[in-house]
């Protein structure tokens, strides 16, 4: 195997690695939360608040820094910032073990150091992809990133959970795992063969020409409205996570943080199993069934907001060994995954498609800006909603109608190409 090629599979490993960390971490900084509900220390209120905070710490630097994490791995060796990205995160834990000491506001700050780590670690990761790989296996090698990426999200979430749980009276165990995952990923980085810098790119060109051609896909009626559509799904996304905890333990009466985790879980199997099917059903660019999977989900939405006064979707329940489930609820989070894979997939995959070429790459820069945005906003409904006393089931129905809004304004004109092709 050539050195270069053999970067690939240190990245996959490393790649996994550090996204199962920046999950794991979350999932014990919020998984504290529980037991202090549980022992009277934080009203419901409270909960929530802190969980939407801790929660949004991740999506500031991808917002604040998207500019600048774009010059960096475009002018330094990605390599570089692969390390630098889980130095960052390292750091970031060893911050949050201080909050033991002297007090919660250091987890945020750990936290957010976390963030930053992310932002400057996300470009490299698919930008060292053309660096490492000839041309023919780069589709295969972007889906294999994601995949591994997913998987890292689902598994760091019940890792951290279950970490939440088993040390919830040391949670300096917890942080040292987590310090483990990180340290593991970097030293896998510094095993790299470093890749080439790119000394012509300059701040000012790279920046301004990032910003010109976001403005160009504002002012594209197709491209905008897939745009929208897509950082539409990762405002329900983000909502939902930070909801789960509140609904879980409140609503449903879940144990621990364990079981809270298993929602994401059904939810995401559900993402799949219509990522899947949108992929093999619908042609690329056919986008007429878009607002149908949107108001699909809108009312699946409003469905888990009936959960809490309509008792019959709160049995039979399974209980196996550890696992507490609630059949209908696990049915009802699985549909609700079902209808936004359906809408997301044709979205991604005509946005994909119809753009530029040669301007690919800053597509999807200004797509994952959009997209932590709209988590952003995610985060502020869900805080507002506490603010108005609004429950998190009601958070549910909050979401479903700004859902239903958006997707009846999101129409999306018809691709000239695709049309005479029919």
């Amino acid at each position: 195997m050539k050195p270069a090629q053999r970067n690939y599979p240190i990245l996959l490993t490393s790649q996994f690695l550090s996204a199962l960390g920046d999950n794991a971490i979350l999932a014990v900084i919020v998984g504290q939360l529980t037991y202090l509900q549980k022992a009277g220390a934080l009203t419901e209120a409270q909960l929530r608040t802190h969980n939407t905070v801790y929660t949004s710490l991740l999506f500031v630097p991808f917002i604040v820094l998207a500019p600048i994490a774009g010059f960096l791995n475009d002018r330094y060796p990605k390599t570089a910032w692969l390390a630098g990205g889980n130095g960052l995160k390292v750091i970031g834990t060893l911050l949050c073990t201080l909050s033991i000491a002297f007090g919660p506001i250091w987890q945020g700050i750990g936290y957010l150091m976390v963030g930053v780590g992310a932002c400057v670690y996300g470009p490299a990761k698919y930008g060292i992809l053309p660096e490492i790989l000839p041309k023919n296996r780069l589709v295969r090698a972007n889906g294999m990133v994601e995949l591994l990426t997913l998987v890292a999200i689902l598994g760091g979430g019940i890792v951290g959970s279950v970490m939440a749980d088993r040390w919830k009276d040391s949670v300096l165990t917890s942080y040292g795992v987590v310090m483990g995952i990180y340290l593991g990923s970097l030293l896998l980085n510094v095993m790299m063969q470093q890749t080439p810098a790119n000394p012509t790119v300059h701040w000012k060109t790279n920046v301004s020409t990032f910003w010109e051609h976001a403005q160009q896909l504002a002012k594209a009626p197709r491209l905008s409205r897939m745009l929208l559509g897509t950082g539409l799904f990762w405002v329900c996304g983000a909502a939902m996570k930070i909801n789960f905890q509140p609904w879980g333990l409140n609503v449903l009466r879940l144990p621990d943080n364990t079981q809270i985790a298993l929602l994401g879980l059904w939810l995401s199997v559900g993402v799949m199993v219509g990522s899947i099917l949108a992929g093999q059903w619908f042609q690329i660019g056919d986008l007429r069934r878009t607002r149908f999977f949107g108001f699909s989900l809108g009312a699946t939405l409003a469905l888990l907001f009936s959960v809490e006064p309509l008792e019959f979707w709160r049995h039979p329940v399974i209980q196996a060994g550890p696992l507490h489930l609630v059949v209908p609820v696990v049915g009802l989070l699985i549909g609700t995954g079902i209808a936004a894979g359906f809408f997301l997939i044709p979205l991604n995959a005509a946005l994909q498609s119809e753009s530029d070429p040669g301007k690919l790459g800053k597509t999807i820069a200004v797509q994952n800006l959009v997209d932590n945005i709209g988590m952003s906003c995610a985060s502020l409904l869900c805080l507002i909603s506490v603010k108005a006393g609004i429950s998190a089931s009601g958070v549910f129905l909050v979401l479903a109608a700004v859902t239903i809004a958006i997707v009846f304004f999101l129409r999306i004109p018809a691709n000239p190409s695709h049309a005479q092709s029919r």
